[in-house]
């Protein structure tokens, strides 16, 4: 993994995430909206664009705005290893305090991020966006409430659109999350699986305006169930006890 960035020189109290694979078009005008949004903050923040092994030129595009932007971190993966692993390597690669994610093909909209960041005000350690009036086909928003529904069967983590990649998480909270493949379609579950605070809210959902989806049934559901059923496992195996008293 390569990495182009400028060394801290102050606390950062927000890190954007956002995992792209092949999304040159978007790029640009998403660094433009987040810019726009986040410098209404007084505190220090990033963004981290996580190139998922892209072939179309947005490895250069994004070396040339590490240049020009000294709050933009870029890392390179390897090759192609999927949304998991690109987000995982942005959370790991996160400096902030809050650790902020959206999708990279501009569908989620970077002007509902100040309404996260209030609603952690609520001791929150995990807030997530639900699309309103979803900019979708057909056949994604029909497999998309499949899965949802099943998902609320299965865990009951009173999610309604954990598909949603607009959401804002406490790191420290972030970093005893177990990683496997497709963990992140399960993360508000996996929150409440550890005790920490989990909440919804309705968030705004665009139309993709550039470039190819890279959704299918196939990297989306084949192994949807199985990964349910593993989540319902680690969340009944969890241990569970209380200290009652330390003598020293």
């Amino acid at each position: 993994m390569e990495e182009c960035s400028r060394s801290p020189s102050t606390v950062v109290l927000y890190s954007v995430v956002v995992p792209i694979y092949n999304e040159i078009d978007n790029i640009l005008s998403l660094v433009e909206e987040i810019e726009w949004v986040m410098n209404a903050y007084e505190g220090a923040w990033e963004f981290i664009f996580v190139d998922d092994g892209s072939t179309d030129g947005s490895l250069q595009l994004l070396e040339k705005l590490c240049r020009s932007k000294p709050t933009l971190r870029s890392l390179r993966l390897k090759k192609n290893y999927g949304q998991t692993s690109a987000l995982v390597a942005g959370f790991k690669a996160a400096r902030g305090t809050w650790v902020i994610t959206l999708d990279g093909d501009g569908q989620n909209d970077p002007r509902d991020i100040p309404l996260l960041i209030e609603a952690t005000s609520g001791s929150y350690d995990l807030v997530s966006g639900r699309r309103q009036k979803r900019r979708d086909s057909w056949y994604k928003r029909l497999i998309s409430k499949a899965a949802n529904s099943m998902r609320q069967l299965v865990l009951a983590d009173k999610t309604h659109d954990t598909g949603c990649s607009l959401k804002i998480y406490r790191r420290e909270c972030l970093e005893k999350i177990p990683h496997f493949h497709g963990m992140h379609r399960f993360l508000p579950a996996l929150f409440q699986t550890e005790g920490f605070q989990t909440k919804e809210i309705p968030v705004h959902h665009r139309e993709r305006r550039r470039g190819k989806s890279k959704y299918t049934l196939f990297n989306r559901g084949a192994s949807l169930f199985f990964d349910m059923l593993a989540v319902r496992w680690m969340r009944k195996r969890r241990l569970r006890y209380e200290v009652d008293r330390e003598l020293s």
